[in-house]
């Protein structure tokens, strides 16, 4: 085959692995974390699975911003972070029917993906202030405003990536599933990391089940047990 020839087989569109499986995995733990962190938020009986998703979700921003440095190639924020010319000239894309084709993360995801990650560890930083009763009592209100706005920019993603696979004609939730997109066979990666994206789940497993094990009637409605229990020691004094 000549040079010619293999270059322009490497330019054609084709199924190709882009999400590795850590980035996969990172994405629908953080989804159900903060999902079933913001349901029981106002759930005293609930109140130690809504601690240990807040941790959960705390650690696994930790993961991300580390593969965000030594990751495989998309998954790495220097392949996606853009600046505002970038933003708005994919934006303009968008509105003209014509989308900037982006084989990772379109500069608008990008954005907010980082917005996430900030936000994350608000949350989790003012969640953990409240729960130490630490700095009185503006990390509640701090916490509750951070989560909000999170959810805000949770639904403006959702909206957005249901917009982009129509635009672009590629599903882009099956592509967080199978870690495949379409794109040019030279923008692929050629590893996966299942063993990294297999420690990540055995670390949270863990760590879910050391809660468990913690609360004190072994299970993780205690915290409402634990709860009545102090307020009553307090009563009594």
């Amino acid at each position: 085959m000549s040079t010619a020839s293999a270059s322009r087989t490497e330019a054609e569109p084709r199924r190709i692995l882009v999400w590795d499986a850590p980035v996969r995995v990172f994405h629908w733990l953080m989804v159900a974390s903060f999902a079933g962190a913001y349901l029981t938020a106002e759930s005293e009986r609930w109140r130690m699975v809504h601690v240990t998703l807040g941790y959960t979700m705390a650690g696994l921003v930790a993961f991300r911003l580390l593969w965000g440095l030594v990751g495989t190639r998309h998954a790495r924020f220097a392949s996606f972070v853009r600046g505002p010319s970038a933003i708005v000239r994919y934006l303009r894309s968008l509105l003209r029917g014509q989308p900037e084709h982006h084989t990772g993360h379109n500069p608008a995801g990008a954005l907010a993906i980082v917005a996430l990650l900030l936000l994350a560890v608000g949350v989790s930083a003012t969640g953990w202030a409240v729960y130490s009763e630490a700095g009185g009592k503006w990390p509640e209100a701090a916490h509750e405003v951070l989560a909000n706005l999170m959810l805000a920019v949770v639904i403006v993603h959702v909206a957005s990536v249901a917009l982009s696979s129509w635009l672009h004609r590629d599903n882009l939730v099956a592509a967080m599933v199978s870690g495949r997109k379409t794109g040019p066979a030279r923008d692929g990666i050629r590893r996966t990391r299942r063993g990294v994206a297999a420690v990540i789940v055995v670390a949270v497993l863990s760590f879910w089940w050391m809660q468990w094990r913690s609360t004190p009637a072994g299970g993780m409605l205690a915290g409402h047990s634990a709860a009545s229990s102090v307020a009553g020691e307090r009563d009594d004094d």
